[in-house]
């Protein structure tokens, strides 16, 4: 996969941003992307170097309507710790 396709967006929260300080980042990356794929991404795009990478597939919570209940949608988030002393300056 390309890399641009492989990495939707970065992931800016609270919590994400405080595991900045650890070298820890999050991006929201498609669902049929592997660990390698998301490594290799990050590292063309950013230029740092990938030691670790953890995925989780979420599911957004299910909604209530007047006409039914609706399933959220399911997408794939990939923590990324980089080497030591390295930084993505998008955070």
């Amino acid at each position: 996969m390309e890399p641009t396709h492989v990495i939707k967006m970065p992931i800016v929260t609270e919590k994400v941003t405080a595991a900045g300080d650890s070298n820890q980042y999050a991006f929201h990356v498609d669902q049929r992307a592997t660990k390698t794929d998301v490594k290799k991404a990050v590292e063309a795009i950013y230029g740092v170097k990938v030691v670790d990478v953890r995925t989780q597939v979420r599911r957004e919570r299910d909604r209530t309507y007047k006409h039914g209940k609706v399933q959220g949608k399911t997408w794939k988030r990939a923590m990324v710790r980089v080497a030591a002393g390295q930084k993505i300056e998008l955070f």
